[in-house]
């Protein structure tokens, strides 16, 4: 995963998946593991990830709720938030469901 130091590291132009997670979140850990089982299926860095503790004002402009949160970022822009990682499976079809758009 590609963390995220400033805003300005999130892609403006295309596709892209942002990880927001808190350090002490144990369900955060879970969901980073199945992103982490994706990025190897891939062979690549696939995911931005972002601590949500860093960067208040992003989590508050993009009204993200709580954590973890995964957003579907499309050129600069909130697509899709997904707060429930229930399988490697679902979050691996939401990606290929996105990506044909």
């Amino acid at each position: 995963m590609k963390e995220v130091n400033a805003r300005e590291t999130l892609p403006e132009v295309g596709r892209g998946y942002v990880f927001i997670y808190s350090p002490f979140c144990g369900t955060c850990h879970l969901a980073r593991e199945m992103l982490d089982i994706i990025e190897k299926m891939k062979e690549e860095d696939v995911f931005y990830e972002m601590n949500a503790s860093l960067f208040p004002d992003f989590m508050q402009e993009k009204q993200v709720s709580s954590v973890p949160c995964l957003l579907v970022w499309k050129d600069g822009k909130v697509e899709e938030k997904v707060y429930a990682f229930e399988s490697v499976t679902k979050i691996f079809n939401l990606m290929k469901e996105k990506e044909k758009i």
